[in-house]
């Protein structure tokens, strides 16, 4: 393990230096980090970007069906004792849906953006509109990354969020409200990651013209 640790570690300085410093250095690239590179750059950016798309949806579904998981089985269980809780504690499922809301919405800005864009082989330099591509790729696959997970954890948060404040209104009516306001401030997260993800798809544009 140490010894992956100092490989690791002579991996990292050596990327983090410019080309005349890896010389003094003598970094030389292994046969990993090869192997590595020739991977990684094999992939087409339309795969990172149809990734990002996949992540920025699925993982905002998953976020907002984990939540109405959470919350509609506490409400479920506390609305035998309580029904009164039944009606006004939809607003917690109703946070949890925008989650995925969200998402789709995110899908939709992204995959706009891969519209009129032929596959290409990825070149060893890109330039120009290839380079253009390729960095469009790489950003919309980071898009979905910020999205995806924000969406996640803030459908966590707003389901058990929602899951303490139905079994509180159970017992404490006027428990509600100052619950709520902490569901509004959880299912801002979400919100935060879209304003992100919209400011970062912006810089991910495709060439409008088509690829020869």
């Amino acid at each position: 393990i140490l010894a992956q640790v100092v490989q690791l570690a002579a991996v990292l300085r050596c990327a983090t230096v410019d080309f005349d410093q890896r010389k003094s250095l003598r970094c030389r690239p292994t046969a990993s980090m090869r192997v590595g590179r020739a991977a990684f750059s094999s992939i087409p950016p339309f795969m990172f970007a149809g990734l990002g798309v996949a992540l920025a949806l699925g993982l905002s579904v998953i976020g907002a069906a984990w939540g109405i998981f959470l919350t509609g089985s506490s409400i479920m269980g506390a609305a035998i004792k309580a029904p009164r809780i039944r009606s006004k504690n939809l607003v917690s499922i109703i946070f949890c849906e925008a989650v995925a809301i969200y998402g789709v919405i995110m899908a939709i800005i992204m995959a706009n953006k891969m519209q009129g864009s032929e596959e290409f082989a990825v070149p060893a330099e890109p330039k120009d509109w290839q380079a253009q591509v390729v960095t469009a790729g790489y950003c919309l696959f980071a898009v979905g990354l910020s999205v995806g997970f924000s969406n996640l954890f803030c459908g966590v948060c707003v389901g058990i969020t929602g899951s303490g404040c139905a079994l509180a209104d159970a017992q404490k009516p006027d428990m509600f409200v100052k619950m709520l306001v902490i569901e509004i401030f959880g299912s801002a997260l979400g919100l935060f990651g879209v304003i992100v993800g919209i400011i970062q798809a912006n810089a991910g544009q495709f060439p409008e013209h088509k690829l020869q």
